[in-house]
Formats: C-alpha cells, sequence, structure tokens
C-alpha cells in the first residue's frame, strides 16, 4: 500500500467505499461506472481518501451483492481496518477508459461544462447528471444560484463541445421557466 499527496486531475470515480462489511474486512461500494465487468480484471486498486491521499491497494477477491460491489483488499482482514477506507473513491486514470460511441459521453465530462442557447446566452454550469432511467437529466445551476433541469436529449441538447466545454440547448417553450 503507497500513500501519497494527491490531486484528481485525470481519475474517474468508478466506485465510492460506502461501508464496511463483514468480519474479513471486505468494504461493500457503489457502483459509479457502466462498465461493472471492469471489476472481474483489477488486480490493484487506487483510492482517492477524503483527507486527499491515494493509496494503491491489491485486490484479494469481489463479489456484487444486490447493486453493489463488495471488494476485500490485501491487508485489510477485519471491519475495523475496513472502517478506514470508507468515504473512499476507487479511481481510474482517464486514459483507462473504455471507448464510447458517437454521441455518447461520460458523466465527468460534461460536468463544469457551459450550458448555452441557441442564441449564446448563458443558462449557467451543468453541475451534475441525474439517471432517471429514461432520459438523463443535467442539472444546470445559473448565476442567481437557481437550479435547472434539462433533458439530456438529441433534440433538446442539440450540440456538445467537449474541447470547449459547451452545451448548446434548444428547449421546449416552457422549459426554462420551471
Amino acid at each position: 500500500m503507497s500513500t501519497t499527496g494527491y490531486k484528481p486531475l485525470d481519475d474517474v470515480v468508478i466506485a465510492r467505499v460506502v461501508k464496511a462489511r463483514g468480519i474479513r474486512g471486505e468494504v461493500a461500494c457503489v457502483v459509479e461506472t457502466d462498465f461493472p465487468e471492469r471489476f472481474s480484471s483489477l488486480k490493484e486498486a487506487s483510492v482517492w481518501m477524503p483527507d486527499g491521499t491515494r493509496r494503491t491497494l491489491k485486490v484479494e477477491d469481489h463479489w456484487f451483492h444486490k447493486d453493489r460491489v463488495i471488494l476485500k483488499f490485501e491487508g485489510y482482514d477485519t471491519m475495523t481496518a475496513a472502517r478506514n477506507l470508507v468515504g473512499g473513491r476507487l479511481v481510474i486514470s482517464e486514459h483507462d477508459l473504455k471507448p464510447l460511441t458517437d454521441g455518447a459521453f461520460f458523466e465527468h465530462q460534461l460536468i463544469g461544462s457551459v450550458a448555452v442557447n441557441s442564441e449564446g446566452q448563458n443558462l449557467g454550469e451543468v453541475t451534475g447528471l441525474l439517471r432517471t432511467g429514461g432520459t438523463d437529466v443535467l442539472v444546470v445551476r445559473s448565476e442567481d444560484g437557481r437550479e435547472r433541469l434539462i433533458p439530456f436529449a438529441d433534440e433538446i441538447c442539440i450540440c456538445v463541445d467537449l474541447e470547449a466545454k459547451r452545451i448548446t440547448v434548444n428547449p421546449p417553450e416552457g422549459l426554462l421557466e420551471l
């Protein structure tokens, strides 16, 4: 295990450690990746801790329970030891992401983008993405602190420019007044 000062500039969260589980030191993690099969080949995990440190841990075992992945790390053999990992986020380098099809985006690529209408008027900054089971919804916070929910549908979000961090929105009448 290594622990160093850490800044998560190029990293993408794939899971969050939410609790210690069992007497052998396992942790339960909320999966934050669209590719949960990646845990099958995970031999080491980089864990970004809430205090800003990063730990590189060897994965001894993993399995899925309901909607969570259970991980067992080398050197964490008791529930007490595993509790020290709660709040940590498993991260991978952005370079290790699987390629997506055209028109598909990773959530972290959208966060921080500026949403503008088709006339170029600033609607606010994208602060989140809600997964609804249907069409995802952008959470956009305007400069006055107002939060808008904009469906992330091709007919509404007509242009996504990842390099410029800009999403052009053509909202149906009344959407922005909600």
